[in-house]
């Protein structure tokens, strides 16, 4: 579809996006855009994160399981 635009269709679409709505506001717009990507990738980031300290603990309560009554007896 977007196969044969070229440099100059290009061009021609920032040109006409740039005279309807005005570089401050194309600016503004970007701006956005920039900051819901940032938030995108902290909430990722964070995401990670809390799994990988879910998986810790999960793995720290599955270490031991035997009864604490057989380790006392084990270790007498």
């Amino acid at each position: 579809m977007f196969n044969n635009i070229g440099p100059m269709g290009l061009i021609l679409i920032v040109v006409v996006v740039l005279v309807l709505f005005g570089r401050g506001k194309v600016a503004g717009l970007m701006g956005e855009v920039g900051k819901g990507i940032t938030a995108f990738k902290r909430g990722v980031s964070d995401g990670g994160q809390e799994l990988e300290n879910q998986r810790q603990q999960a793995a720290d309560a599955a270490r031991d399981v035997t009864p604490e009554s057989e380790t006392d007896r084990d270790r007498a």
